[in-house]
């Protein structure tokens, strides 16, 4: 019965997929060393600004290829700006009362998407003021083009050896060994996939129809946050954290609920809108 046991470990074991143990950097030139997941940003940045020129290009959206430009320039700022406070406030203060610095180590990982979805909406507000538009004007405009990004920055938290999943059987296929000898979900792969590509595909699909202003918006918050509250029930919870209730219940599910009610409650009111304009 032990040797038994023993051989089915042993197979387990070896049925896992070894995590490749990504070099963190990138290219090193000299002191300067260029890290995958600052590229990762810089990939999800230039893929918004293609798809945003491209979809500029469309009768019924009235934008310069400057606006696009500049829009760009405030998201990016939004998301660094954001992601980072936001993840010091709801992930990590404690470190940042050590080192204040360290609010800018973007390198290092550490990127709160609540965080940025607060700063890039703050970047809408003052953009469309700037511009004499509406915030649901760009924020509509834009929601397509971001889950390219978030897909971009799910890669770099794998590089970066984060995100780590939860255990889950070895004999499934998929299941990965992270270098501690457990089978654990690859989590934050899936959240490339489910927040990135999947996300993607919806909301670009869903907006290549003119919507009634606030739908696209709605629909791409509502969506990223189902998928997030789903990922995260595979994904380990942070380890200075832990869960915050039941023994499943993550932080980022508890940040995602209100975008799921908040998304909801938009999209309703943007399809009663429409029906009152008819």
């Amino acid at each position: 019965m032990l040797i038994s046991s023993m051989g089915m470990f042993f197979v387990n074991i070896c049925s896992m997929i070894a995590y490749p143990d990504i070099d963190p950097v990138a290219l090193a030139l000299g002191s300067i060393k260029i890290h995958w997941y600052g590229l990762m940003y810089l990939i999800g940045f230039i893929a918004a600004w293609r798809l945003g020129l491209h979809r500029a290009k469309r009768p019924d959206i009235n934008w310069t290829s400057k606006q696009v430009e500049d829009i760009i320039f405030y998201g990016a700022l939004g998301v660094v700006l954001g992601g980072r406070i936001g993840y010091t406030l709801f992930y990590n203060f404690s470190s940042f009362i050590d080192d204040p610095l360290s609010i800018f180590y973007i390198w290092k990982g550490g990127m709160s998407f609540h965080g940025g979805l607060l700063g890039v909406a703050t970047a809408f507000y003052v953009f469309a003021r700037n511009n004499g538009m509406s915030f649901f004007q760009v924020a509509d405009f834009m929601a397509p083009m971001v889950p390219i990004g978030l897909g971009a920055g799910r890669i770099g938290n794998f590089i970066n050896k984060e995100l780590i999943g939860r255990p889950m059987e070895a004999s499934l296929p998929w299941a990965m060994d992270y270098g501690d000898h457990i089978a654990r979900h690859p989590s934050s792969l899936y959240q490339a996939l489910t927040e990135g590509l999947l996300l993607f595909i919806l909301v670009w699909l869903y907006s290549s129809k003119q919507r009634s202003s606030m739908a696209v918006s709605a629909v791409f918050v509502m969506a990223y946050g189902c998928f997030r509250f789903i990922t995260e029930s595979f994904r380990a919870p942070d380890s200075h954290i832990g869960f915050i209730a039941f023994d499943w219940l993550t932080m980022g599910q508890l940040l995602s609920l209100p975008m799921i009610l908040i998304g909801l409650m938009v999209y309703i009111l943007a399809i009663r809108n429409k029906q009152e304009q008819r």
